[in-house]
């Protein structure tokens, strides 16, 4: 008999873009670590329906496979990892270079 996998749900913040993931209280935060942890399937579906009905907060929601660590959830797959982490480069204000200003469209 295989162990059960825990999974969180993640998605997007529709407004900032934001990698968020669902909280117990049925809210999203962008920190893994207040993330639900779910260890039952059906449970699992059932609240990732719960999520995708929040389309005007969150887009593109799915369960997310993951580990308990010692600060809270981790994900499995390295993708996940990567999003949990946060953009691995700040955006920065664009400047304005004169050839820029030249170039239309």
């Amino acid at each position: 008999m295989s162990h059960p996998k825990a999974k969180v749900i993640s998605a997007n913040d529709l407004r900032a873009g934001h990698t968020v993931y669902r909280t117990a209280t049925g809210g999203w935060s962008r920190y893994i670590t207040q993330a639900e942890v779910i260890t039952d399937e059906a449970e699992a579906q059932l609240h990732l329906l719960d999520a995708i009905g929040h389309a005007t907060v969150v887009v593109g929601a799915y369960l997310v496979d993951v580990t308990q660590g010692p600060e809270g959830p981790v994900p499995v797959a390295l993708r996940e990892r990567f999003r949990a982490q946060g953009p691995s480069i700040q955006p920065t204000k664009q400047r304005s270079t004169p050839e820029a200003r030249h170039v239309s469209a």
